[in-house]
């Protein structure tokens, strides 16, 4: 039988994930918009770096609530997990983009 530290644990990874998948949930549109309504691709870059400029803004300030101690732990442990999350998606890009541009820059004119 599981003692209740580890029920605890369970509920507690149990709740962090069925928060997670919520957040997602959010931001994801639940139908993919038609070819008209699609943004460029210069539009998706500048959403994905304000979003991403947004998220560190919250995830500073959620520490920082924590720090004070007006806020649960979890929450600050899931936005520090979001932030980790994108700024490892933002490297990632980056890496793609300075790699393209390097193959760009070995072609022969």
């Amino acid at each position: 039988m599981a003692g209740p530290s580890s029920l605890l644990s369970l509920n507690s990874a149990s709740g962090a994930y069925r928060a997670s998948r919520d957040m997602v949930a959010e931001k994801m549109p639940a139908i993919a918009p038609d070819q008209a309504e699609r943004p460029s691709f210069a539009e998706m870059i500048s959403k994905a770096g304000a979003d991403t400029v947004q998220t560190i803004r919250e995830a500073e300030a959620v520490a920082q609530n924590g720090m004070r101690g007006d806020i649960d732990t979890q929450q600050v442990v899931l936005a520090t997990l979001e932030l980790e999350t994108t700024v490892n998606t933002a490297v990632a890009v980056r890496d793609k983009l300075v790699e393209a541009y390097q193959e760009i820059m070995r072609m022969p004119v």
